[in-house]
């Protein structure tokens, strides 16, 4: 069982973050923002580990730059501080239009790869609505805990055949160009039905966000 909870998402990790975006390592900016958002909540780090389920040993590891943390345990440090994903991943960027190149993009994997998301937008400031592309590997099952209270997930399939389940919903069968809203402060499942690979666009939106 990982830190995610969910045992496939063992080999979680981040696996690209273009150097020429970032001031800093990739630890030191994720341990920078998590002593400032748990600072912010009042929380010392034995709250924050009992409310987030991770060690103290681990939060104290990543704040001083020392690890970096898997997608499933950033999911629930970001849930039990109640602020979007990306908010534990911002650096400051410069005001305007962005474009984010393909070959750029930031790519986070889990499963050994079967299951990926790449932000769409700049993990620069603060937000309350994130964008992402998802890709599931052939036959590929992929599960996700609660994200913060409030959070909703709108998908779009744009190619394959996919299933989602939303806590103790039934699963519902999404093909080519259908859509789907649903509550994601549930667990939820994503799984991709057909031997090709499957390819989502989520719109990610939390409800009352601060940086």
């Amino acid at each position: 069982m990982s830190d995610s909870g969910v045992s496939p998402l063992l080999d979680d990790q981040i696996s690209r973050f273009p150097e020429a975006e970032m001031p800093l390592d990739l630890p030191a900016i994720v341990g920078r923002n998590l002593r400032r958002l748990r600072t912010r909540r009042g929380h010392s780090l034995e709250r924050l580990a009992k409310h987030s389920g991770v060690s103290r040993a681990m939060l104290g590891q990543i704040e001083t730059g020392k690890s970096v943390p898997t997608i499933g345990l950033l999911w629930k440090v970001a849930s039990a501080l109640n602020v979007p994903f990306s908010n534990l991943l911002q650096v400051e960027g410069p005001r305007g239009s962005v474009v984010l190149r393909r070959a750029d993009g930031k790519l986070l994997t889990s499963s050994q790869g079967q299951f990926t998301s790449r932000a769409l937008f700049p993990f620069e400031g603060s937000r309350d609505v994130e964008f992402y592309e998802l890709r599931i590997a052939p036959l590929h099952r992929e599960a996700a805990e609660a994200h913060a209270p409030g959070t909703r997930e709108n998908l779009i399939v744009v190619r394959g055949m996919v299933e989602i389940t939303a806590g103790s919903d039934k699963p519902l069968t999404l093909a080519e160009g259908d859509a789907i809203l649903f509550e994601a402060d549930v667990p939820h499942v994503y799984k991709n039905l057909v031997a090709t690979e499957a390819v989502l666009y989520l719109v990610m939106t939390y409800a009352d966000a601060t940086s």
